[in-house]
């Protein structure tokens, strides 16, 4: 596998930012780790209920775009009314990992950032 210097992440290409800025969006993680959650499908209404706060429209980009890279699959049935279901890819479980570790460093060190951020913010106050 060849590293990636910190140089070419400012390159348009590079893997890296090309993937982060389609991951880093406020919806993208949450409807992973909620499908991952799951060991069956799930249909659209049951994924909107998994994830406060967002919109129908929110969840549809997001779960275009997460299908678009190869992480989600969509499988629409034909009956009526319309079925539709959602679910991970073999590619998906692979970035599964990398997330939870993600999750533990933010566990592990949200009271700092928190506590830096507040000493940040009363700085700017004086």
């Amino acid at each position: 596998m060849t590293k990636i210097s910190i140089t070419d992440s400012y390159n348009r290409n590079c893997p890296i930012r090309n993937i982060l800025s389609r991951l880093s969006d406020k919806w993208s993680i949450l409807t992973i780790m909620v499908l991952d959650k799951n060991d069956e499908p799930l249909r659209f209404k049951e994924l909107q209920r998994s994830i406060p706060d967002i919109s129908q429209k929110m969840l549809t980009v997001t779960l275009r775009t997460l299908e678009e890279d190869g992480l989600v699959t969509r499988k629409a049935f034909p009956v009526v009314p319309p079925r539709v279901e959602y679910a991970l890819t073999e590619r998906a479980y692979t970035l599964i990992p990398h997330i939870n570790n993600l999750i533990e460093w933010a566990s592990a060190n949200m009271d700092d950032i928190m506590h830096d951020r507040w000493k940040s913010m009363k700085k700017k106050q004086k």
